[in-house]
């Protein structure tokens, strides 16, 4: 989906994860189409290079999701710095690689901090400043409706994301809050840079995508940026899989690649 400027003309934003990756992707996209952005991410050095590239259309601030103080401050700074909130995109989030029986407790729990807390926490605080209208986007993933092995944490807390959003397009919808997520296959980006290192890793996700590739960021923001706007304005409570049709096949085996190469 090409930029559309002027489509978010007027609208405050705010993005959690928005210093790489699909989060800073949708920063620079929602931007370009003319919203103002409040940008929330634990990288200090690259939130600061986010507020130099972008200068007064951007507000940055330090944001650990899991942190429910971090995340009202977040969202009250679009108030402040901005006047208001119209849109907000949940997508800090972490991977987990283990198999069930030999988790680590604190390794489980960290993943469902972040990735599923840290969308209720998101949802709840931007969803309290957000003028009537708005929309929300979180960041789910392919494996909410597909599992793989080692990834039980991970899917787990995908998948509490798709009935989240669920729960809260219900309860906002009345305001004209709509409130969606995007399930993305492999994306490349620097929270999956290890994998690609790994050549049996990427093949075996090709291998498993009909489309016959993995994602660029662009495509997943441009995406969200549709859904945030008023052009999908009757859109909600839905979970978006842009997969290239991966969840038609089966997920690959990372931990038996893993064992392979050793």
């Amino acid at each position: 989906m090409s930029e559309r400027p002027g489509r978010l003309d007027g609208k405050v934003a705010l993005v959690t994860g928005g210093a790489s990756g699909i989060g800073l992707v949708a920063v620079e996209r929602f931007v370009a189409e003319g919203a103002r952005v409040v940008v929330g991410d634990v990288d200090g050095a690259r939130l600061a290079e986010v507020a130099q590239a972008h200068g007064d259309a951007v507000a940055t601030r330090r944001c650990d999701v899991t942190v429910e103080a971090d995340v009202e401050a977040l969202a009250r700074l679009a108030v402040d710095r901005f006047g208001g909130l119209d849109v907000a995109f949940a997508n800090a989030g972490i991977g987990s690689l283990q198999r069930v029986l030999d988790a680590d407790l604190e390794q489980w729990q960290r993943v469902l901090d972040v990735n599923l807390t840290g969308a209720f926490l998101t949802i709840k605080h931007t969803g309290r400043v957000m003028r009537d209208g708005g929309a929300i986007v979180v960041t789910a993933s392919l494996n909410a409706v597909q599992p793989g092995p080692g990834m039980g944490a991970y899917c787990a807390s995908k998948a509490g994301v798709a009935m989240l959003v669920q729960v809260a397009a219900m309860e906002l919808g009345p305001r004209g809050i709509r409130v969606s997520a995007v399930a993305p296959g492999l994306v490349r980006t620097p929270l999956t840079e290890g994998g690609f290192m790994l050549p049996a890793v990427v093949d075996g996700y090709v291998e498993n995508t009909p489309v016959g590739r993995y994602a660029r960021p662009e495509e997943i923001a441009g995406f969200v940026a549709y859904l945030v706007s008023d052009e999908a304005g009757f859109v909600s409570g839905d979970l978006h899989l842009i997969d290239g049709a991966a969840h038609t096949m089966r997920y690959p085996d990372i931990p038996a690649i893993f064992d392979g190469l050793g």
